[in-house]
């Protein structure tokens, strides 16, 4: 089975992406997958798309949420994946 890849999309000096990256983090314990940040900074394209959500976080390329992070909700959506 391929390891599920959660992106978080963020930039620096951004306060909910530091929360967002903490709850990912605490969901690592609980869950395996791997973490990829990228910072939308200096990429036009992100920027454009994303810079009024961030942060956002995708599991496995699928949105599964933006601004503020829930961890109930993201471990959700890891759950259904699981069920799959």
């Amino acid at each position: 089975m391929q390891k599920t890849i959660i992106t978080l999309y963020s930039r620096n000096r951004c306060p909910l992406c530091e929360k967002a990256k903490s709850v990912l983090l605490e969901l690592m314990e609980e869950w395996e997958f791997a973490l990829e940040v990228v910072d939308i900074e200096g990429h036009d394209e992100l920027t454009e798309r994303y810079g009024l959500m961030i942060p956002v976080v995708h599991i496995d390329g699928e949105e599964a949420g933006y601004g503020i992070i829930n961890k109930f909700d993201i471990s959700n959506r890891l759950q259904e994946k699981k069920a799959f």
